[in-house]
């Protein structure tokens, strides 16, 4: 077997997984993507919480574990 088809071979090989690993990654981005946005807009609607309210939660979090740990 020349070795140019063995590297051929390989570099396919090599390709499929790298595109195989991609479309998984970007499938759960987008599905991930897509509940964080059913929630929000759930949370906005049912009970009038704004994104801006939410995300000053999430970005206090730090602080709340800290005050909880006692430190």
């Amino acid at each position: 077997m020349p070795i140019n088809l063995i590297v051929l071979i390989a570099s396919l090989l090599i390709t499929w997984l790298v595109f195989n690993w991609t479309t998984k990654v970007i499938k759960a981005s987008v599905t991930t993507a897509f509940m964080i946005v059913a929630i929000v807009m759930a949370l906005q609607i049912t009970l009038g919480i704004s994104p801006q309210q939410l995300w000053d939660q999430i970005l206090s979090f730090p602080k709340i574990i800290q005050e909880l740990l006692g430190r």
